[in-house]
């Protein structure tokens, strides 16, 4: 494996070699299927990339609306989409010829781009700067028009397939909301959390996103790759979802833990693009040049994942579908070997039963001794948390205090390895002090929502 200077020379290398990156155009085709919108980008004359989503239609879904609208959604879509390519040669000058950009929008997307790629340049051992890592150039003098499609009654519901938008779905339907679920790139877990809470297929809004094959080829042969941020591409294609489907409100699950860094000491955090500094920078971006009728917002954000586990476990219905692992995505399984994994046992452990989290997850995960690098990460042995969406180190270890209180001794081997630890003792007593009824006071959820996370 290459190591970070190797990375780090090959960053400059391959900036040389593809100077500039050009986001070209975007096409829109609307026909009896639905909506395909396709993405042109230009890596320096040498490759061309042409991804595309594709919206499929469904019965409620309008897509009679201005096409001044649509092309502003899509050119939005457009404008995330292309980091996932430029970060293979990360071409220090990026030329915007599809759309208008003024400066501060500019400025705007260079902090996106950075703080999203975090993780990408901290492991790939790419030193960059905010200031230097790339020149955003745009072509078209800027337009004033906004969308404008009025007040809508309703909330869409982006589904991962994990706890969290389980317990968003599940508590908007409780409080007889209208809801409607948006599924990016469905699977199996994604589609069963809907149809659990009551909806059929053809009540979901479905989009798919193709990712062009040249990218994948090139990450065969050395160039550059890495995490990005995809849930800031989520939250630019649920707009055009949340058009379609004529609702104003997007309510996310994003969490209050999602806020903490990966990397201890800097600003990298896996999470970036989930974290309430995003989800703030978004809405005021959307507002300024998108449309005054949408409101995105995290559901979940005055809430840890401590909480959303405990509420979580109250929806038994969802036990046995629900899946937040990412290796066994395309299986729909867990793959009882990974930090999404073992945290989610983790975290659910103080309020569901060792036989129920075994039927769910097919092993005990505490008693897996191979499982000790993990969790220590987990804990905050080192300088590191695993790069994925996990909860703070402080309720990993109040949700294991939790569970030894609760497990019958012998205790398994993770546990047993944990009261041994420094962790143990300093969070001994944390569990009894625990308040769920706390809430994170940066959020965008207003007062009637926010006594409706309360019930549960």
């Amino acid at each position: 494996m290459m190591n970070s200077a190797d990375k780090n020379n090959e960053y400059s290398l391959l900036r040389q070699q593809f100077p500039v990156f050009i986001y070209e155009k975007y096409d829109i085709d609307i026909d009896d299927a639905g909506l395909k919108a396709r993405f042109h980008f230009n890596l320096s004359g040498k490759f061309r990339f042409c991804p595309e989503i594709f919206i499929p239609q469904k019965e409620f879904l309008t897509f009679e609306i201005n096409r001044s609208d649509l092309g502003i959604l899509v050119f939005h879509i457009g404008m995330i989409e292309l980091i996932s390519y430029w970060k293979s040669a990360c071409s220090p000058e990026v030329v915007i010829e599809a759309g208008p950009l003024d400066h501060a929008q500019i400025k705007w997307w260079k902090k996106l781009y950075f703080k999203g790629l975090g993780e990408f340049f901290y492991t790939n051992g790419i030193s960059a700067r905010i200031d230097d890592f790339m020149k955003i150039t745009a072509n078209h003098k800027l337009s004033s028009t906004k969308i404008e499609f009025g007040q809508f009654d309703g909330f869409l519901v982006p589904i991962g397939g994990g706890k969290d938008s389980v317990v968003s779905l599940e508590t908007l339907i409780q409080n007889k909301r209208k809801v409607r679920p948006f599924i990016l790139n469905p699977r199996n877990a994604s589609i069963d959390t809907a149809k659990n809470a009551g909806f059929k297929e053809e009540d979901i809004i479905t989009v798919y996103r193709t990712i062009d094959p040249t990218l994948i080829e090139l990450n065969k042969q050395g160039f550059l790759n890495g995490h990005t941020p995809f849930s800031a591409l989520l939250a630019f294609v649920s707009l055009l979802a949340a058009r379609l489907s004529c609702m104003n409100n997007i309510a996310l699950s994003n969490e209050s833990s999602s806020n903490e860094v990966t990397v201890i000491g800097t600003q990298v955090n896996h999470q970036y693009s989930k974290s309430f500094e995003f989800e703030n920078d978004f809405r005021n971006y959307v507002s300024k040049y998108i449309s005054n009728d949408f409101n995105y917002f995290s559901f979940l954000r005055p809430l840890s994942e401590l909480q959303i586990a405990n509420i979580f476990s109250k929806f038994p219905d969802h036990f046995y579908s629900f899946k937040s692992c990412n290796v066994g995505s395309k299986s729909d399984s867990w793959c009882c070997n990974c930090p999404k994994c073992l945290f989610s046992w983790i975290i659910l452990s103080p309020f569901m039963s060792q036989e129920n989290l075994i039927e769910i997850f097919g092993e005990n995960l505490f008693a897996n001794n191979g499982l000790l690098e993990i969790f220590e990460e987990l804990i905050g042995i080192g300088d590191t948390k695993p790069f994925e969406c996990v909860g703070t180190i402080e309720e990993v270890n109040i949700a294991l205090i939790m569970a030894i209180k609760k497990i019958r001794k012998p205790l398994p081997f993770l546990l047993g390895h944990y009261k041994n630890l420094k962790q143990y003792k300093f969070y001994e007593n944390s569990s009894d002090s625990f308040d769920f009824q706390q809430i994170n006071d940066q959020h965008f959820v207003n007062s009637e929502l926010l006594d409706q996370i309360r019930k549960p």
